[in-house]
């Protein structure tokens, strides 16, 4: 099993096994791979003509297999693999569609534990939209204070407004990043990134401008299910009052037209993101977890 570091140039090839896919989780983006493989260790293989990611996540585990091929030889190889390499067999995450998928292929020998912090937050596209009701009457009011206080337009990410999105995004880095704080530093990290090679990464970028001046962006693509959308990066100046609801807003509404759920990914146990993601009232959460074996199983190489 031979495993691939991926890089930009494998996009379309990393695509087409997941094209076969329908899931709405943000793990199986091919530009969240690209862009986090630098600090998750996170390679590929084709097994049995299915695509199979590995990371350093729980010392080593590996994704359900992705495509059209044979999965379960697929996960009989990735076990052959452990018992070969002295590791244990885990795999990361696995939704309750996959645990269940699991079981018709090998029956209950297998236990799932769910990760809070690594749930997806999935909304409905509507509700960001319009932000009815009472519960979010609050999103609204930032809004409109927003719009009262400042002259401002939405603009589609360009090659006419990259550099003065980067220039933000800098500058959102000076005020909101401690030097420690070396989390939020691969964060801006990967957000540069995004911002430079989102031709590349098949990318939808936003901008919100407040008096003529950048305050706000936002980047996302389609998910492997074609009825939700991801949002990746969302940025917004938070001294701005209403910029933060703003330019969500209006991402939803210039750049998911047609799309019935939004994912805004997971919070990763940070509270105030938390509490940020909830404050939206998400449609459901996506939960996701590692899985192993109930107890110790003895691989027998074919």
């Amino acid at each position: 099993m031979e495993f691939k570091t991926p890089t930009l140039g494998d996009k379309e090839f990393i695509d087409s096994f997941f094209e076969e896919e329908s899931t709405r989780s943000c793990d199986f983006s091919t530009a969240n791979i690209i862009l986090w493989n630098q600090f998750y260790d996170c390679q590929y293989a084709v097994v049995c003509d299915t695509l199979v990611m590995r990371t350093d996540e729980e010392g080593e585990s590996f994704s359900f297999p992705m495509g059209k091929g044979d999965k379960k030889k697929a996960v009989e190889e990735i076990m052959k693999y452990c018992e070969e390499q002295g590791i244990s067999f885990v795999m990361n995450g696995i939704t309750h569609e996959t645990e269940e998928q699991m079981k018709e292929m090998f029956g209950d020998i297998f236990q799932v534990e769910y990760d809070r912090d690594a749930a997806d937050y999935i909304y409905e596209r509507e509700q960001l939209a319009t932000l009815r009701g009472k519960k979010l009457h609050g999103k609204r009011n930032h809004i409109n204070r927003f719009k009262e206080n400042h002259e401002w337009s939405y603009e589609k990410l360009t090659d006419e407004n990259q550099l003065e999105a980067l220039t933000m995004l800098m500058e959102w880095k000076m005020q909101n990043c401690t030097p420690e704080d070396l989390e939020k530093h691969e964060e801006i990290c990967v957000s540069k990134n995004s911002l430079i090679y989102y031709k590349e990464l098949g990318l939808a970028g936003g901008i919100l401008r407040a008096d003529g001046k950048i305050v706000g962006l936002s980047l996302g693509e389609p998910a492997v299910n074609p009825d939700t959308f991801v949002v990746h990066i969302e940025k917004a100046f938070p001294d701005i009052q209403g910029a933060y609801p703003m330019i969500n807003q209006q991402f939803v509404l210039h750049e998911m037209e047609g799309f019935t759920y939004v994912n805004r990914e997971e919070d990763m146990g940070e509270e105030g993101l938390r509490k940020a993601k909830m404050s939206y009232r998400p449609a459901f959460m996506l939960e996701k977890g590692f899985l192993r074996f109930r107890q110790e199983h003895k691989i027998v190489s074919k």
